[in-house]
């Protein structure tokens, strides 16, 4: 019975988590948002460049940010705001994993697009148990940050 218990903590805690989608591919972008939604979690918003992603930051407890935006290569910047202004778990998701290879402060790690919605599925569990302090399986698709 207390596994149940445990279990069903873990499913209402991972469902109270808003993800933030900062991509400026607006058809990518609602790819990932009706595969978070379908988690039946809530999308805390779109954004496509520097500015929509900060207004929309205190909205949100994970972030999914590429590092090539409508403003250009803006994405290091805007993960490491959020991580450490916010403290939102960050996860980039660029075709050039390489150009933060060496890590962003504060983020957890990146993936190599393209994302298939049961990466996306498996990195929103782990960022969930990440943010409460369970025990979680790093996705293999994902880098993980030192």
């Amino acid at each position: 019975m207390a596994t149940n218990v445990v279990r069903r903590w873990q499913r209402d805690d991972l469902m109270k988590q808003r993800v933030l989608i900062v991509e400026d591919e607006f058809l990518i972008a609602l790819d990932l948002g009706a595969t978070v939604e379908g988690m039946g979690m809530q999308v805390a918003g779109l954004a496509n460049d520097r500015e929509q992603a900060l207004r929309l930051a205190p909205l949100a407890d994970i972030a999914f940010v590429d590092v090539n935006l409508a403003d250009g290569p803006t994405g290091p910047e805007i993960g490491r705001r959020l991580a450490q202004e916010h403290g939102i778990a960050v996860v980039f998701m660029t075709g050039n994993p390489e150009t933060v290879a060496d890590g962003v402060k504060g983020a957890v790690g990146v993936v190599q697009k393209p994302v298939m919605p049961s990466v996306v599925e498996q990195l929103v569990k782990y960022l969930a148990a990440r943010r409460a302090g369970m025990f979680a399986v790093v996705p293999a698709q994902m880098t993980v940050f030192a």
